[in-house]
């Protein structure tokens, strides 16, 4: 049996300890380099990416140009497929104008020239219908959304796939 004199738990680090652990809020103190960080959890990262690109579409949402959103809606087109699908706190949208995922009071919006891939997944039990929109900069951004029947997931594939073929268009590279 080995005996060990003092703690063998590694210091706390955070914002509750140190105001520099949150960028652009002071300058860095520490010495560390960003190689040198330990490793955030995947679950973590992914959060904080979604809170960015969140609060980069709020930016620009806050000051929207009506003469751009007005040209957007007149063009268009006439009876194009619409996809969309809800339940009571995820809605999923995708139209001409590309595609828009809103949980609770959290939304993101994607056109379609920002989207890489669109993946739908359904569960094996249960009724959750998955949608992940990634990103050509390797992001990814999925929806669960609470079917009414596991019958609707061949409905919701078909009628996603009809706008993913009429607005979607893939760089053949």
């Amino acid at each position: 049996m080995e005996q060990r004199i003092g703690s063998s738990s590694q210091p706390l680090e955070g914002a509750g300890f140190d105001p520099a652990f949150i960028p652009g809020l002071t300058s860095p103190t520490s010495g560390r380099t960003k190689d040198e960080e330990p490793e955030k959890e995947t679950e973590v990262a992914e959060a904080e990416d979604a809170e960015e690109t969140e609060d980069a579409e709020g930016a620009e949402e806050a000051a929207p140009e009506p003469e751009e959103d007005a040209a957007e809606e007149d063009a268009a087109p006439e009876g194009g497929p619409v996809f969309e699908a809800s339940d009571r706190r995820a809605k999923l949208v995708a139209d001409h104008r590309g595609v828009r995922l809103s949980l609770d009071d959290q939304e993101c919006e994607f056109r379609w020239d920002e989207i890489g891939a669109v993946e739908t997944e359904t569960a094996r039990f249960g009724k959750r219908y998955t949608v992940t929109v990634h990103t050509p900069d390797r992001r990814w951004y999925p929806i669960e959304i609470e079917a009414p029947a596991r019958s609707r997931f061949t409905e919701w594939d078909s009628q996603l796939d009809a706008v993913l073929d009429a607005y979607f268009e893939e760089d053949a590279e």
